[in-house]
């Protein structure tokens, strides 16, 4: 076992680059790890093969970037300020096409994961085979667990983009993805349904689950573990509307004991409390799964956006601010608005002083380098398991225990109090709220409106853009489900039918 947690430490330092092509990404190179002449011919290609898978994620198409920021920006989190650089400008105007190079790009990005998965699953049986030493097998099943979390993982963040939202009645009906299952055979390339698409997901979790032992599962690790498989699966389960699936899975992440809500009650240093050390220096035992960086090797600057502060290096200057009605959300007591933001001065003409977003300022470490504004992106943390398992057990009409649920979440995040209730009547305003205050700008919330069928609209705020200032976007637009990338549609051999959307 020692062997496993060695290449663990290893992995955590691999710095090749990533490669994404935008020409029709359903053919992708597996990696800058391994050639496709040499394939896998040793547990130590398929230890590098994996490596491989970790660091397409942290492509700026995905969690450090569009796949995270561009959703948020869509929805109803954030203003665009007068003076801005334009940067995502169609995203939140809602003038989205099937050529958008953001929407082109986390397609490519995810399918790029898929193929690298692929890529080693089409090769590990008869790697395995080959294999008499029982420690090496070990070792390779849990890769193979790995790469199917991987691969479960991004199918989940297609649907959630690039599909309509889950309804039991008409999944069958409705398009999915183009399922991919193999990086070296042919494959008709045409979208599966939407049930298709989710039986998939569910089936490369179960695989997972099987290979990935619970009994290793640590927290803030850059690795995928049996806790990462229930946490994705939990996720899954409640888009599906398997309330009873969501509550399964996220108690076991819940009731593990190896993840702990961070404080922001206890210090960590003198003066960061345990939330907001999660934020700083991207560590906590509340992270579930974060992409690792060095300081070699790293995403893209997801704070950027939100404080320009690298135009000048004295003001600030960011292309979007918090929309008041979410920064009114947090009442009094509650630590996270510390943590999340923070009144400061803008070089804009207009002056505008206002809350900005702090929580993607950049990781100490990091800064200590000259690196703004990046930090570690965290796919799965403690926190969103609570919320899903909140809202399940609404859906299942079980509201003290959500209540208990939400209160536990805000009891560490409050100075003092935070518990709350919730009923029949004010469960889905409460669940909705709670989901804001916690998870702002992590990429959840275009989907959340979308599966809960509820529009939003815009009026102006201080010294924001004219253009999309004033909008109203109703339930079930079909903007909230992306359009597929018209290279893709229109790739030679492609069967891939549009979305409504498309343009």
């Amino acid at each position: 076992m020692m062997r496993i947690i060695y290449r663990n430490i290893v992995r955590a330092a691999a710095t090749a680059a990533a490669v994404l092509s935008l020409n029709s990404c359903l053919e992708k190179n597996p990696g800058d790890y391994i050639l496709i002449g040499d394939g896998m011919a040793s547990v130590s290609d398929a230890e590098q093969t994996v490596n491989g898978i970790y660091k397409a994620m942290m492509s700026g198409a995905l969690y450090s970037g569009y796949l995270t920021v561009c959703q948020d920006i869509q929805a109803d989190l954030v203003y665009a300020v007068q003076g801005n650089s334009n940067t995502y400008g169609n995203i939140w105007q809602w003038d989205i096409l099937s050529t958008n190079s953001e929407v082109e790009s986390v397609y490519a990005g995810l399918y790029t994961v898929i193929g690298r998965c692929n890529f080693f699953l089409d090769q590990v049986e008869d790697l395995k085979a080959s294999l008499v030493d029982d420690d090496l097998i070990e070792e390779l099943d849990a890769y193979t667990g790995e790469v199917y979390c991987a691969r479960a993982l991004a199918y989940s963040e297609l649907v959630k983009c690039f599909c309509k939202a889950y309804d039991p009645a008409t999944a069958d009906k409705e398009l999915g993805i183009v399922l991919r299952t193999s990086y070296f055979r042919k494959e008709p390339v045409r979208r599966a349904s939407l049930a298709e698409s989710f039986a998939f997901i569910i089936s490369d979790l179960e695989k997972a689950d099987a290979l990935l032992d619970s009994e290793y599962d640590v927290s803030n690790t850059t690795y995928f573990t049996n806790a990462a498989v229930h946490a994705i699966w939990a996720r899954v389960c409640l888009n599906m509307q398997d309330w009873d699936g969501a509550v399964e899975h996220s108690t076991k992440v819940i009731g593990s004991g190896t993840f702990k809500l961070a404080s922001a009650k206890s210090y960590y240093t003198s003066d960061q409390t345990y939330l907001d050390y999660l934020w700083t220096n991207d560590a906590s035992y509340e992270i579930i799964f974060k992409i690792g960086y060095t300081s070699t090797s790293y995403g893209s600057a997801t704070g950027s956006v939100f404080l320009g502060f690298t135009r000048d290096y004295t003001y600030y200057y960011p292309d979007y601010v918090p929309a008041l009605w979410a920064l009114n959300l947090y009442p009094s007591g509650d630590m996270r608005y510390q943590a999340y933001f923070e009144e400061l001065q803008t070089g804009y003409s207009h002056r505008l002083s206002w809350p900005l977003l702090v929580k993607y300022y950049g990781n100490e470490g990091l800064l200590a380098q000259n690196v703004f504004h990046v930090c570690m992106p965290k796919p799965l943390r403690l926190a969103e398991q609570y919320l899903i398992r909140a809202e399940a057990y609404c859906r299942r009409g079980e509201y003290p225990k959500a209540g208990a649920d939400l209160s536990t979440l805000r009891e560490s995040r409050f100075s003092t109090g935070g518990t709350i209730g919730v009923n029949s009547d004010n469960w889905l305003d409460t669940v909705s709220d709670e989901r804001v205050r916690e998870l702002f700008m992590e990429g959840f919330r275009l989907n959340d409106l979308k599966r809960w069928h509820r529009g939003f609209t815009r009026t102006p705020q201080s010294s924001s853009q004219a253009e999309g200032s004033s909008l109203k976007v109703n339930a079930d637009d079909p903007l909230f489900v992306w359009p597929i990338p018209r290279n893709e549609i229109e790739a030679p051999g492609s069967e891939i039918l549009p979305n409504e959307s498309n343009r």
